[in-house]
């Protein structure tokens, strides 16, 4: 299956304003005159017969109360995507499914895609709860259906669709810098203090009080723990954490009220990651941050070092950097342990990241295991012909003592290759250099002729030869 080209914008926006309009309950004579256009002309743009102007895209968004980005094509490129994989399941290999297939249906009803996305999700589901049914009943314990659910994932595509930039919540992180008591150089005194005037105690409490305790705050006794075992920059970070929940927890609620966090698991979980975007952005305020990333080249050590916040902080700082007109390199992000399981991502680099199965084996965040805290620089090339620049290290969780568990996990940040030279760790490397050629899972993936191949091609049937044995048991024999 040839992978799927990115489609020009104008031939996606047939579906999305008929979608609109019908949501709306107008009909197209009623809508082509809201817009002063013909009723034959918005037929044809519907059809995607005819292109959008500007002018028109702009009485279209004035009339549905939208913005432009609404409908802008990477959406449903995104669903495209996912589909593909989707499709690579073997489950749908006997259908014989092209990408121009999944293209097509995208294109032309992509609430049908989304609905084919949705089911095949809950499929997936399905089968993990069978298992994990069986195991509970065999053991005589209770099944709550509910619990297969990840509220992950919806918390994952929920930080994806509004490309991790919150402006809300920068402007409230700003508004604590204006209060007195505050230095750049050392904001911890200074949220030790607001804690104060808010009437509320800060404690540091000792590991034998609760193991595995970070940060606890008893509302009724107005105290607030934190860990002894926390370096200042995580207890500053902890700080500024609580300080979103106690100031800014209606701003939360309206900012997670979101139609892709359907259940309160997942809203809940929603609210720590924005709290968690607060405290960064009190640490790392935007403008300063900003221009210290574009002045430094982004050296994550340097912007550690002096916003006082952790190598992994940093990395995801860096992919907040959306506003308008202050926009910094467009980076993906992911985090995964030594097993592959991918516990974070996130992609303004266009890059993709496996949904349903385990991430390619070439990506250099899986190699970061074999030289603990180094960094790792990559050239890359996915199947599509997109060239991405990546660097990669590991950290380790160091919070429980010498009896404590040090998690190892690795941390990946990339960009476009258009962006490269703008990162110090493309210096001295020569940019022209073949690239590692990776994908984003084996059954999506072109390339017969990789040694760490784990399944084969959907786009290839798989046949055994007993008298050819090649590096690659997948590898296309030829003739064929």
């Amino acid at each position: 299956m040839p992978s799927a080209a990115p489609s020009k914008p104008a031939a996606r926006l047939g579906a999305k304003i008929r979608l609109l309009r019908r949501q709306e309950g107008l009909s197209q004579v009623q809508l082509a005159e809201a817009l002063s256009i013909s009723p034959s002309y918005l037929n044809l743009i519907e059809g995607n017969k005819r292109p959008l102007t500007a002018p028109l895209l702009i009485r279209l968004a004035q009339q549905f109360k939208l913005d432009l980005k609404a409908l802008a094509p990477e959406e449903d490129q995104r669903l495209s995507d996912d589909l593909m994989e989707v499709f690579g399941d073997p489950l749908f290999e006997p259908m014989g499914l092209q990408a121009q297939d999944v293209r097509e249906l995208v294109q032309n009803n992509p609430q049908l895609g989304r609905a084919v996305f949705e089911l095949y999700r809950a499929y997936q589901h399905s089968q993990d709860s069978l298992g994990t049914l069986s195991a509970k009943l065999s053991d005589g314990q209770g099944y709550d259906p509910e619990a297969t659910r990840l509220p992950s994932e919806e918390v994952g595509d929920f930080i994806q669709q509004t490309m991790n930039h919150f402006p809300e919540l920068e402007t409230a992180a700003e508004s604590l810098w204006t209060s007195p008591g505050l230095d750049e150089n050392n904001p911890y005194p200074g949220l030790v203090s607001a804690f104060e005037a808010r009437g509320i105690q800060l404690r540091i409490h000792r590991v034998s009080e609760g193991p595995g305790l970070l940060r606890r705050f008893d509302p009724d006794r107005r105290t607030l723990s934190l860990s002894e075992l926390l370096p200042q920059r995580s207890r500053t970070f902890q700080l500024a954490h609580q300080l979103a929940l106690l100031d800014h927890s209606d701003l939360l609620d309206r900012l997670t009220d979101h139609p892709q966090l359907r259940t309160s698991a997942s809203r809940g979980l929603a609210r720590v990651a924005l709290a968690n975007y607060f405290a960064s952005a009190v640490l790392m305020p935007y403008d300063r941050f900003f221009r210290a990333a574009k002045l430094e080249r982004y050296d994550i050590d340097i912007l550690a070092r002096r916003f006082q916040a952790s190598f992994e902080q940093v990395c995801h700082r860096l992919t907040t950097l959306r506003r308008p007109g202050a926009e910094g390199v467009p980076f993906h992000f992911l985090r995964l342990d030594i097993a592959g399981n991918i516990s974070k991502s996130f992609s303004a680099s266009g890059i993709r990241f496996a949904r349903f199965s385990g991430a390619c084996p070439r990506w250099n965040a899986h190699a970061a295991f074999l030289t603990p805290g180094l960094i790792r620089t990559q050239i890359s090339e996915m199947p599509d012909g997109r060239k991405y620049f990546c660097i990669a290290r590991t950290l380790q969780k160091d919070t429980g003592g010498y009896r404590g568990q040090h998690a190892m996990q690795a941390v990946g940040l990339g960009c476009d290759m258009g962006h490269a030279k703008e990162l110090i760790y493309a210096d001295g490397l020569r940019l022209d250099q073949p690239p590692v050629p990776i994908g984003v899972t084996c059954r999506l993936c072109e390339r017969t002729d990789c040694e760490q191949r784990a399944f084969p091609p959907l786009q290839q049937a798989f046949k055994v030869e007993e008298n050819l044995r090649r590096t690659s048991f997948y590898a296309r024999i030829e003739g064929q």
